[in-house]
């Protein structure tokens, strides 16, 4: 039988890791738990995911058919976290589109809304 290791690249198997979150079984503890679920659902082209994770401020800007035409357009390789500190995440996330390998640089603020984590925005850096 062979073992899925998640998406997120933390080493642990899916059902271990992300996917108590995908299935809204569980709540991520931390900003990157949760970066790291929100990569991972990019992955597995789980949009509804990156919508109810997004701050309930921004969330009006992240529609789900875009969110979804993205995850799809892209074959994601792998996720590196940068640093995490405090409320803030770097990380830089390795993807193929349209045949050319790309990096995608962000620093991610999330914050707490009734005692859970979420996506709030991100800066991105050139690569």
């Amino acid at each position: 039988m062979e073992i899925e290791l998640c998406r997120c690249c933390s080493g642990l198997k899916y059902v271990d890791c992300c996917e108590p979150y995908h299935q809204l079984q569980a709540d991520a503890k931390t900003p990157e738990a949760l970066m790291r679920s929100r990569y991972c659902a990019y992955a597995l082209q789980l949009a509804d995911y990156i919508v109810v994770t997004t701050h309930p401020s921004v969330r009006h800007l992240h529609q789900k058919d875009a969110i979804l035409a993205w995850a799809k357009a892209n074959s994601w390789l792998k996720l590196e976290i940068c640093a995490a500190q405090n409320n803030i995440v770097e990380f830089k996330a390795y993807y193929v589109h349209q045949n050319s390998m790309h990096v995608h640089h962000e620093r991610s603020t999330f914050l707490i809304h009734q005692q859970k984590w979420f996506y709030l925005e991100g800066e991105y850096f050139e690569v």
